[in-house]
Parts: C-alpha cells; structure tokens; sequence
C-alpha cells in the first residue's frame, strides 16, 4: 500500500509527495538503460535481464510440454501450431528458392521470432514497469522489478550480433570459407574491392540497424503506454494496448524475415564473387 501510495505521488500530487518526504520527482525515471535490482557477487542483475531469464524458462517449460503432447493424431492446439509452422516453411522456401533449405534453417529463424516475440508481449504484462521499488536520496527514483528485454538495448544488440555472426556462419558452411570472404574482400579490380568493403561495412550497419529498430518501436511503445496510462487510467489504453500487441508481433516477423533474406544472400553464391 505505502508503495501505490508513493507510485500515485510521483506523477500526480504535490501535496502527497511533501507527506511522503518525496521531493523533486522527474520524468527521467523513466530510464532508457535497465535497472540493477541485485547482485549475484559482483554481477549486476538488471531487470530486464532477469525478465529474460524468465521467458527462456516459459519457452522451455512450453517446448518440453508441447513435445511431450505430440501426437500422430492432433488436437486443436497442435493443429493450430502445425498450421503455423507449415505458413512458415512456405514463406521461408519463396524466400531461399527450396524447401530443402527452409527446412534447414527453419529451427534458427522460428527461435528468432519466439524469443523476440514473447519478450516484446511480456513487457505488456501488468506489473511490468508498474511494480518495483524506490532508491536513491529522498526514494525518488523508481526502479521496476521487470522490464521487456527488447526495450534494453543490451538484449536487441546482442540478438542483432548473433543474428549477424549466424548469416555469415551459414554463409561459410554452405559456399565455403574464401568463396564466403571473397564477398568483402577483393582485388580482382578496384571496383570489386571498393563494393567488398561496402559490404563489409554493411555486415556492422546491419547489427546497429537491427538492434535500434527493435529497441526503438518497445521501448517508445512501453513509454507511450504508461503517458497514456497515466492521463487517462481508464479504457483509453485498450487501443494503445492492442496496438502494442500488433507492434510487438510485427518487429518480431521483421527482424526473423530481415535475417531469413540476409541467410538468402549469404548462402547463394555470387558470380563475380
């Protein structure tokens, strides 16, 4: 009680915080970097890390029910999931021109999208941002106890780098190592070197591009919410709230596709290369 009680006057009443010994509240509590919440030794545990954590361990639990469930003969759900996985496949192969390879890069892309995914719907949750603790002089400054992983921009770059080092990684297996390094660096002419190093520029542009993107859309959307939560509590949310959702799934979709076209180019092999 004496935390909603400090909660409601941070935003809304002066008079309250005098009471409360709550002085000169801002609205940079709302924090672009994550929060440390508590250490393990000399680690810092950042909220949404440990909100991270938390959806690992919601997809294993659910992978390891749903495979225990398999069954020759499905049920509504599994049919719901096959129909899904199907959808997928068949996007997949139109983009790499065969079956053969959407179904071998089918497991990396379909992670991609669930964790992206169900990390950017669990900063909808309620209580996520809301509930926490005040620190610092005076308790004025609010630090949530979760936070989305895809509005910290520790967690979208690292996806972005691993999403990056996995293209050329199946760039390498699927052409070959040189064929692979002959796309960046050439000297067949100086026109060729002068496009390799374009393209090794990109390779870096990509993980900034894709990092930003994604960090950009959650994190506007989690501040948007809680404006709007915060003026007008009741009903008019709902929109903002389903449009999250929608915003939620579409980045997800983009940054799987964006990196199933990047798999494309990288395990085609160029003429000129």
């Amino acid at each position: 009680m004496v935390a909603w009680t400090r909660f409601r006057a941070l935003f809304f009443c002066p008079v309250e915080r005098d009471s409360l010994g709550i002085s000169e509240i801002h609205m940079e509590n709302i924090s672009l970097k994550a929060e440390t919440i508590f250490h393990i030794g000399a680690f810092g545990v950042t909220n949404s890390l440990f909100l991270g954590v938390v959806v690992l361990v919601v997809l294993v639990i659910l992978g390891l029910l749903f495979k225990k469930n398999l069954s020759f003969v499905p049920g509504k759900m599994q049919n719901l999931f096959e129909a899904a996985a199907e959808g997928l496949l068949g996007l997949m192969a139109s983009v790499l021109g065969s079956e053969e390879k959407a179904e071998k890069y089918f497991p990396f892309i379909a992670n991609i999208f669930l964790v992206i995914l169900v990390s950017n719907w669990f900063g909808l949750i309620p209580g996520v941002g809301t509930i926490g603790f005040f620190e610092g002089a005076g308790h004025t400054a609010f630090v949530p106890f979760f936070r989305a992983p895809s509005a910290d921009l520790n967690f979208t770059l690292a996806v972005a780098i691993i999403a990056v080092f996995a293209v050329n990684l199946f760039g390498v297996l699927a052409i070959g190592f040189w064929k692979h390094l002959g796309k960046f660096f050439s000297l067949k002419n100086p026109i060729h070197t002068f496009v390799g190093f374009l393209e090794f520029i990109s390779e870096i542009a990509k993980m900034i591009s894709f990092s930003f993107r994604l960090f950009g859309n959650i994190f506007a959307g989690e501040v948007l919410l809680i404006i709007v939560g915060f003026l007008v509590p009741y009903i008019v949310p709902l929109p903002f709230m389903f449009l999250e959702i929608f915003v939620g799934f579409i980045q997800a979709f983009v940054f799987a596709m964006l990196t199933l076209v990047f798999i494309s180019i990288a395990t085609t092999e160029m003429e000129h290369a």
